[in-house]
């Protein structure tokens, strides 16, 4: 079975039928609408060439008798407070009985937000956090506007995962609500919107895709899930490790952008089988100045250090499919600890550069000193507890301070020998 079927037979398990996914399937959105409501409010990105992809929505939706009452601008980037407030006020004048959110990740997480603020009232920070929206529904006795999530973007599993990442755009700092409840029930992606996107974009969002693989992989070594966790990550790295670079190279080899769309939907796959950790959560706090993609690909390279002593099981995953594809030599497989998690971290900064990207923080034009003040603020966030409570080494507030300060500081320099391991990870 070849890497593509094996992707196709995973997300067919993992949404039960529910997910209409793969080149040329976006005609069929009327056909879902139709089975949910009959009056419809689509949220739209503003992506170059995106008129004609929401003439064909409007079209698709006519046909199956669903009244669009309105088409609306979606989110910006990083799905600002102030974008979600528009929305949700949308929502509530035009009372649709269905939402079709049409974009990328910040379009749908900013509509999966304002659905919880228009269904059940209140203002965002009383939902940030774990299952908040669950327990708000469950006391109201209320359910959520259906919601149609339609992606157009390889990378960030917003259409299949139950995360909204909001940001605050007044301190730079993202922040998440985690809740099955906000999961799209109807989740789209038309692989072919994905054909004309500069390759920049491409590469952010398979990065992201490839570190939701990476960082739940790590979270699962040792607990229930790992052995699923562990498979899904083999096909969705080898699909994504394999074609990034091909599809850079060549923006209209089609075959390979598909790869990158079946590698990172396995990385939503993945984050709902476990969590994210430690390069996530450090790329919340640097907004402004890196891609969401860009900042969890610099930052695992030096957490796979930090935690190697308890993800070796993972490491040699990892390691065994970067060395496939020439990014390090097959001489890792008798190494353990410390000396693995850095072959590791090699072959992570390799592959970044082989395609130009920057493997260190201090790269970054605008990097400082208080953006490392800032992610380790955040890490004390009892909000964003989740990250480090889904770390394989556990990490308590009192070790952020040392611990993850070193790791920080590592990527700021590139020097791997910062970094300290837990004195209880060390064998």
């Amino acid at each position: 079975m070849t890497a593509f079927a094996e992707a196709e037979k995973l997300l067919n398990k993992f949404k039960g039928g529910t997910y209409t996914f793969g080149p040329g399937v976006l005609d069929k959105i009327g056909k879902v609408a139709s089975s949910v409501g009959k009056r419809a409010l689509l949220f739209r990105g503003t992506f170059p060439g995106s008129d004609g992809h929401v003439k064909e929505i409007e079209k698709s939706l006519e046909r199956l008798g669903v009244e669009l009452v309105g088409v609306l601008k979606g989110a910006r980037p990083n799905s600002p407070r102030g974008d979600v407030d528009r929305i949700r006020e949308a929502i509530k004048k035009n009372v649709p009985g269905l939402i079709i959110s049409f974009g990328g990740g910040s379009t749908i997480d900013a509509v999966k937000a304002s659905i919880v603020l228009a269904s059940l009232g209140g203002c965002l920070d009383d939902y940030i956090g774990m299952e908040k929206v669950s327990k708000a529904l469950k006391r109201q006795g209320k359910k959520l506007i259906p919601h149609i999530a339609s992606q157009t973007l390889a990378g960030s599993g917003a259409h299949l995962t139950r995360y909204s990442n909001i940001t605050d755009m007044k301190i730079s700092q993202k922040k998440l609500i985690i809740d099955d409840a906000i999961v799209p029930a109807f989740p789209f992606f038309d692989y072919s919107m994905t054909y004309g996107a500069p390759s920049n974009i491409i590469a952010d969002g398979a990065l992201d895709g490839l570190f939701h693989l990476i960082e739940v992989l790590y979270s699962t070594e040792g607990r229930p899930g790992f052995d699923l966790a562990y498979d899904i990550a083999a096909i969705g790295m080898d699909l994504i490790i394999k074609y990034l670079p091909v599809a850079m190279a060549d923006p209209d080899d089609h075959r390979a952008r598909e790869g990158l769309c079946l590698g990172t939907d396995l990385g939503g796959y993945a984050i709902m089988t476990g969590g994210t950790n430690g390069g996530h959560l450090a790329s919340f706090s640097l907004v402004d100045i890196l891609s969401h993609g860009r900042a969890c690909a610099i930052m695992n390279p030096y957490y796979a250090v930090f935690f190697a002593p308890a993800i070796e099981r993972s490491l040699k995953l990892v390691c065994s499919v970067f060395s496939k594809y020439g990014y390090v030599e097959n001489s890792f497989k008798r190494l353990s600890g410390r000396d693995l998690g850095i072959y590791a971290a090699k072959a992570m900064i390799s592959f970044a550069e082989s395609i130009g990207f920057p493997t260190t923080l201090g790269e970054i034009e605008g990097f400082t000193k208080n953006h490392i003040d800032r992610v380790l603020k955040a890490a004390r966030d009892p909000e964003l507890s989740s990250k480090l409570q889904n770390m394989p080494v556990p990490m308590t507030v009192d070790m952020i301070d040392h611990f993850m300060r070193k790791v920080l500081e590592s990527a700021a320099s590139g020097k791997l020998d910062i970094i300290e391991n837990a004195p209880d990870t060390v064998t």
